[in-house]
């Protein structure tokens, strides 16, 4: 069988060629040989995303109101803070009104309100436009840009007097007994065979009472720890995979859309987003579930198929895009939970712990209000002595898994493919999560089969092109961050290379290809394929809007 022939026949399940988790790698006994410099602080936060900076800033505000002293640092693998960060967005104000109880909505750091939005079904050439379902009501809440609120968390928490380090990934936990210790920052500087060239770093040891692991979607740290220490969840996590572009238009837009049906086939879950930043500025993205059934399913590929339907043509006409960016996103709701989210010397914050909920579309102000409760009790843990554990009980008591719980089901029922999976959604809806109740059973994504199927053809924006315009400029010289079987079939090679956005993997006559400098770190593969580890400090992309 030559690369360009399918078998047909095929049925490809992700798991049984997926390498495992190194967690030998991952969990290392602090004092381990390697490292350079060591560092002691109080509080470590792993990732200055949303939840890791709301975290050090109450923190830092805690400590300030109490006149206490405390060493707190943020760890962010991106070059500069918001790089690493994409995500819609529309943003609930609620967790900055509780950080900032002194500011305004216009002083935060959002592109405008939503005053008009509309949800439509597609086909190939029509639309259907539908009520607004209740979950999905924006009014009150803002269009913003990730990247910019990142920048704008770092800045207020640098002013607290919190050290964020950009350019430093944690790659190793650092660990006494069963408990956190820190972490080991990834070396820098190394050759493609991993050896150390001229001007290379070695890993460094940053140790601390308290580490907080706010690594964001699919965190790796976050997944070694929940494995080492055995933590379960009713269901396997799952995920979604977003490709996102900003374009710049001709043409105004005056709402927030929302599309469902085509480009995607009737047995994945997702759709689409349109969301105006600027007059002239529009975010568009399509986000697939990774439990979709058809081998050759590509989601870059469907975006540039959805642009050329009939409700993007015209308003894309003339523009021209300008930006280009992918991640994951946890989908599995309240049942997806880690049934705890603190250890001995740790806690789970944000997406890293999966709290998102996937009928509002929502997920950075659970992020952000899981930080503020960690600070709280991360605070009291060092002062009092208060356990860790409090964490579990506030998140467990607020609104953060009071909503999830409601819209428990909700996600899951598309299991069963679109019409279904929508009726029951639909009863959920209007019995507040009631009917159908019970728990809806998940497999996780990698153990779903696949059929193998010949892909549409793609036109419009190649993966190359959409690297570049991720600004990814990751050096060709780098070692590999990716951790693949080496003999998979040939029909498994091709699933990898339409399930990466970024064309990290090629599939050829002689088997798997990977071009790791081109991985923008979705982690897509991750969950289905090659496993993602960190690598030095400012790789992969860099995003300045998204």
């Amino acid at each position: 069988m030559d690369s360009t022939t399918h078998d047909a026949r095929a049925v490809i399940i992700p798991s049984q060629y997926q390498p495992p988790l190194p967690l030998e790698r991952l969990i290392l006994e602090d004092g381990s040989e390697g490292a350079g410099d060591r560092m002691e602080l109080d509080v470590l936060i792993v990732g200055a995303g949303p939840a890791g900076l709301a975290c050090a800033i109450e923190l830092a505000k805690l400590a300030k109101a109490d006149g206490a002293d405390l060493n707190i640092g943020v760890l962010e693998k991106a070059e500069a803070l918001g790089e690493h960060s994409l995500s819609g967005a529309v943003v609930n104000p609620r967790a900055f009104r509780e950080l900032f109880p002194d500011l305004k909505d216009a002083d935060f750091p959002f592109r405008g309100p939503v005053t008009k939005e509309a949800v439509y079904v597609l086909t190939k050439g029509g639309k259907l436009r539908l009520p607004t379902p209740p979950t999905m009501h924006n009014r009150g809440y803002y269009v913003a840009s990730l990247c910019e609120v990142v920048r704008w968390l770092g800045a207020k928490a640098e002013g607290f007097g919190v050290n964020v380090f950009t350019g430093f990934p944690a790659a190793q936990l650092l660990v006494r007994d069963s408990a956190v210790a820190g972490v080991r920052t990834a070396a820098a500087g190394l050759d493609r065979d991993g050896k150390p060239a001229p001007g290379s770093a070695a890993p460094n040891d940053i140790i601390a009472k308290v580490t907080a692991l706010a690594e964001g979607t699919r965190g790796l740290l976050a997944q070694a720890w929940c494995q080492w220490q055995r933590v379960p969840s009713d269901n396997p996590q799952i995920f979604a995979l977003g490709v996102k572009e900003l374009w710049e238009t001709k043409q105004p837009l005056d709402r927030v859309i929302h599309t469902l049906g085509w480009p995607l086939p009737r047995d994945a879950f997702g759709g689409s987003f349109v969301y105006p930043l600027e007059p002239n500025l529009i975010a568009l993205g399509l986000v697939v579930g990774l439990d979709y059934r058809d081998a050759g399913l590509d989601v870059h590929a469907l975006l540039q198929q959805f642009k050329r339907h009939p409700l993007l043509r015209e308003l894309l006409d003339g523009g021209e895009m300008v930006e280009w960016g992918a991640k994951t996103i946890p989908e599995g709701g309240f049942y997806s939970l880690p049934q705890r989210r603190t250890g001995d010397g740790v806690v789970l914050l944000g997406d890293a712990a999966g709290f998102v909920d996937v009928p509002s579309l929502k997920g950075v102000h659970y992020a952000m209000h899981s930080g503020i409760f960690a600070a709280r009790v991360i605070f009291q843990h060092l002062k009092n002595g208060t356990r860790l554990g409090e964490y579990d009980r506030l998140v467990d008591a607020s609104y953060i898994a009071t909503d999830l719980y409601r819209t428990r089901n909700m996600r899951l029922a598309f299991r069963s493919g679109f019409y279904l999976g929508g009726f029951q959604a639909a009863l959920m809806t209007v019995t507040g999560g009631r009917f159908p109740g019970g728990r809806y059973r998940m497999h996780a994504d990698a153990e779903v089969p696949r059929r193998a199927t010949a892909p549409a053809l793609s036109t419009g924006i190649s993966k190359v092109d959409a690297v570049f315009k991720s600004g990814n400029a990751t050096r060709d010289t780098i070692p590999s961050h990716l951790i693949a079987n080496p003999d998979v079939p040939l029909e498994v090679a091709r699933f990898y290379a339409h399930v990466c956005p970024a064309g990290v993997y090629e599939a050829t006559d002689h088997g798997l290809r990977m071009n790791p400098p081109n991985c923008v770190d979705c982690k897509a593969t991750d969950v289905l394929g090659p496993r993602w580890t960190p690598r030095e400090g400012g790789s992969g992309p860099k995003y300045k809007r998204m």
